[in-house]
């Protein structure tokens, strides 16, 4: 996407150069997952897409339903336009039981909020974030509330960085 002056069609969501004080220059965000069995690490892009900042860890409810109506209105409410979440991939480069229901669980959440979905390779992001916590002397109890936010920072980070996903 990107910005090349007033007069955009306004059902895109991407506008120019503000008309007038009254208007405002809109952008749509990323939301980075890290979809884990029992917690799923959340974060989003900065407007200008350079940089990932955690959002929170959010704790899995009984019902499948019940996270994805929460993410939904998440993303509705930080004006997400894209899904980008972690694939789990085996080291060989397959994709595993653990792979398949996270791809599961987010093409249930696309089709839910009509947002689309990249997936972007996240092996050892979860390993990388712990370690970091670690040298930080980070408590275990601290570490278990924020590695799976941080991982999808991590997650995050890495596709902006690697897809030049950039407004502008």
């Amino acid at each position: 996407m990107f910005i090349s002056g007033a007069g955009e069609n306004p059902a895109s969501g991407v506008y120019g150069r503000p008309q007038n004080k009254e208007e405002s220059v809109i952008y749509k965000r990323i939301m980075g997952l890290d979809v884990g069995d029992k917690r799923i690490g959340i974060s989003l892009s900065d407007p200008l897409r350079i940089t990932a900042q955690g959002i929170e860890t959010y704790n899995r409810r009984e019902l499948e339903e019940q996270d994805i109506a929460y993410i939904c209105e998440l993303a509705k409410k930080r004006d997400v336009e894209l899904f980008v979440c972690g694939l789990p991939k085996n080291m060989n480069g397959t994709i595993g039981p653990q792979a398949e229901k996270v791809m599961s669980f987010a093409e249930k959440l696309s089709e839910a909020s009509g947002i689309e979905l990249e997936y972007y390779d996240e092996r050892l992001t979860t390993v990388m974030v712990e370690r970091t916590l670690i040298e930080a002397d980070m408590s275990r109890s601290k570490r278990r509330k924020v590695v799976d936010k941080l991982a999808s920072v991590a997650i995050l980070q890495g596709y902006l960085d690697n897809t030049g996903m950039r407004s502008i």
